[in-house]
């Protein structure tokens, strides 16, 4: 799957519609192979972010945990030590 796409589900605050777009984006752009699709297929790919960020919104909205939410800093700081220690030079 694209390094791109980030989970959000289970955070406080929760995901915004805006997140879930750009996650949306970045997986039609994954599947398509496409960045930028031609004026030819706009329209297809415009429905397919839509498609993809609907199902994700409803996926999000429909989950259920007993777990506590997860802080968006801690997890930000914890990615960037992550990469810190792999791309280490």
């Amino acid at each position: 799957m694209c390094r791109n796409i980030r989970t959000l589900y289970n955070f406080d605050p929760p995901a915004t519609e805006e997140e879930i777009r750009a996650a949306a984006l970045q997986y039609v752009r994954k599947i398509s192979g496409f960045h930028k699709p031609s004026r030819a297929n706009e329209e297809a790919f415009a429905r397919a972010v839509d498609a993809v960020a609907l199902a994700s919104s409803q996926l999000l909205s429909a989950l259920e945990t007993t777990a506590a939410p997860k802080d968006r800093e801690a997890e930000a700081a914890k990615a960037r030590a992550r990469a810190a220690e792999r791309f280490a030079a």
